[in-house]
């Protein structure tokens, strides 16, 4: 007899995004989207549309030169679908066509918004849309004026759009050419703290939004909103204090700014590693230890459910506790009178050990493949897994083998590494036996 196989959720969000990358590479290798005739190389495009994605932002060809309107078109509709995620995005169209959503869905939609429990996934659904396209819509609108300015009404309103959602999706891709990033307008006070507030709330997690949406009260805010807030708002002061402190006076970034544009490049530059990607200063001039803290920012990214990537705000501070109550002889992992459970805290251990392998993995491949140090190799793994963006400026001189593994490595950071492990996984035939416990020396 057969056994009938399995639903695996996380199979089906893996098989959606990878849906989203092969559409968008096959649209952007059209010749309609590019400036120069021909068609942008199958690679590029794939590069391309990976990125966008998987909201990362890594480019090999420049958005803002390469591409016609129909293709940036094309990236900030990735961009838009990888960021709010194949499932919501789905939805989103499934609601417009008034289509029912069956069990399966909102099961799928569970597992993609890490939630706890099946009831009320729709009805979450609808309330992060709403709130994510009014962020969005009122971005737009501010920055379309400002763009406008200088670029006329039309593209103006454009750059506006597309900026919006490329900051509120944490994917740093930007329209303004040469690889240059928002550097151009590192002393514009609009856009150097407008950007950074989109891909900050972006990045809290769409429970966090719409649980301070619907909240009246602080005190009533659910245990999760209350753990990111707390972490994400202790990293940005940290973040801000520690670049401020380190690049001060480095003539190639913060010491060639004046007056209030320091404060807020300095902000910007600490708030862009939790996955964002865009960059006010140039990122290859940055001190060494500038460079080592930003790579630590970007591996722990933005917080579950969000835009970002990494492996999570709230995975490293469960650790963080864990670690904190071996060392103060606690029998409990414990956080505002509340307990962690201990599956939890096994859960973010095997993240965090499993990222790291990855991150390690891509690096030393890297170092092989590319004609790049050992600062450039790691800083490109850990930016490509953190689907951030950033680079020491060696993303568009990849080789083949380089691209195809940032590629796969941004895809696997983006669905995540034990959704990808449960994707492939064979169905458990755990017995339930349990063996005999034994000692083992530790430390």
């Amino acid at each position: 007899m057969v056994r009938a196989t399995r639903f695996n959720p996380a199979r089906t969000l893996v098989l959606g995004f990878l849906s989203l990358i092969i559409i968008g590479a096959v649209l952007l290798s059209l010749p309609i989207a590019t400036i120069e005739a021909g068609r942008l190389p199958l690679l590029d495009a794939l590069f391309t549309a990976t990125s966008a994605v998987c909201v990362t932002g890594l480019v090999v060809v420049d958005t803002g030169t390469t591409f016609t309107v129909f293709g940036q078109t094309v990236i900030m509709l990735l961009i838009q679908a990888g960021g709010l995620g194949f499932m919501t995005s789905a939805t989103l169209i499934f609601l417009a066509l008034g289509r029912k959503i069956t069990l399966r869905e909102r099961i799928v939609i569970q597992e993609s918004l890490n939630q706890f429990d099946l009831q009320g996934v729709v009805r979450l659904v609808r309330s992060i849309l709403i709130l994510a396209f009014s962020i969005q819509g009122i971005a737009t609108m501010i920055l379309g004026i400002r763009f406008s300015q200088e670029l006329g009404w039309a593209k103006g309103f454009f750059f506006g759009l597309f900026h919006s959602i490329s900051a509120f999706c944490n994917a740093g891709f930007d329209l303004i050419g040469d690889f240059r990033s928002l550097m151009p307008y590192v002393n514009d006070p609009l856009i150097s703290l407008l950007l950074p507030l989109l891909f900050i709330i972006g990045g809290l997690g769409f429970t966090v939004l719409v649980d301070l949406y619907f909240t009246r009260y602080i005190t009533r805010l659910g245990f999760h909103t209350k753990v990111a807030l707390i972490i994400t708002g202790s990293f940005l002061l940290i973040g801000f204090l520690t670049v401020t402190l380190l690049e001060w006076n480095n003539p190639k970034t913060l010491g060639s700014v004046t007056g209030g544009a320091k404060i807020w490049s300095a902000f910007f530059t600490a708030a862009t590693p939790r996955t964002a990607g865009f960059n006010v200063l140039p990122t290859d001039e940055l001190n060494q230890a500038t460079t080592l803290f930003i790579m630590v920012l970007m591996f722990i990214g933005a917080s579950p459910a969000s835009t970002g990537g990494g492996i999570k705000t709230t995975t490293f501070g469960t650790l963080l506790l864990a670690v904190i109550s071996v060392v103060k002889g606690k029998n409990q992992v414990s956080f505002l009178r509340k307990r962690i459970p201990y599956n939890l805290i096994s859960k973010a251990l095997a993240i965090i050990f499993i990222s790291l392998g990855i991150v390690v993995l891509v690096a030393m491949v890297l170092l092989v493949t590319e004609d790049a140090n050992f600062e450039e190799a790691l800083f490109e793994a850990i930016s490509a897994f953190g689907t951030v963006g950033l680079s020491k400026g060696i993303t568009p001189d990849l080789s083949a083998v380089g691209r195809i593994v940032v590629i796969v490595t941004m895809f696997v950071g983006r669905v995540g590494p034990l959704t990808l492990a449960f994707a492939l996984a064979k169905e458990s035939d755990d017995t339930g036996i349990k063996y005999p416990e034994e000692r083992l020396l530790i430390g």
